[in-house]
């Protein structure tokens, strides 16, 4: 089973303060919009997303269908075959994409140590 790439979403409280501290580090803006609150931030293959105001706490990040600079991949793992993989295998979901649907979606789940995951589709 192929999750896709992998980031860490950050929830922040100051995303122009987040951004100046990461640019510090060696991270450089990716993709997003400040003003709507979030930005992706990249690092070599490493990638970080800021934002302010969307979620509560922090997320591990899974988009099938995509390589570490966002470009579509030939083949992947759909991420509704990704879910029905995890349900078959007992793991508890927060919430479910629609099995029914095609292209974009999304589900969450929470590991044994509260740490929540989002396995997010873009195409």
């Amino acid at each position: 089973m192929q999750l896709g790439v992998f980031s860490v979403s950050l929830a922040v409280k100051d995303i122009a303060a987040s951004r100046a501290f990461y640019e510090r580090l060696g991270f450089s803006v990716f993709g997003g919009n400040q003003a709507q609150n979030w930005l992706i931030l990249k690092n070599g293959d490493t990638l970080i997303g800021l934002f302010q105001g969307m979620f509560e706490g922090n997320l591990l990040t899974f988009n099938p269908g995509w390589d570490s600079n966002a470009n579509n991949l030939p083949s992947f793992d759909d991420i509704r075959d990704i879910q029905k993989t995890l349900k078959a295998r007992g793991v508890p979901l927060d919430t479910l994409a629609d099995e029914s649907s095609t292209g974009p979606a999304s589900f969450t789940l929470t590991d044994p140590d509260g740490n929540q995951l989002l396995f997010d589709q873009h195409r």
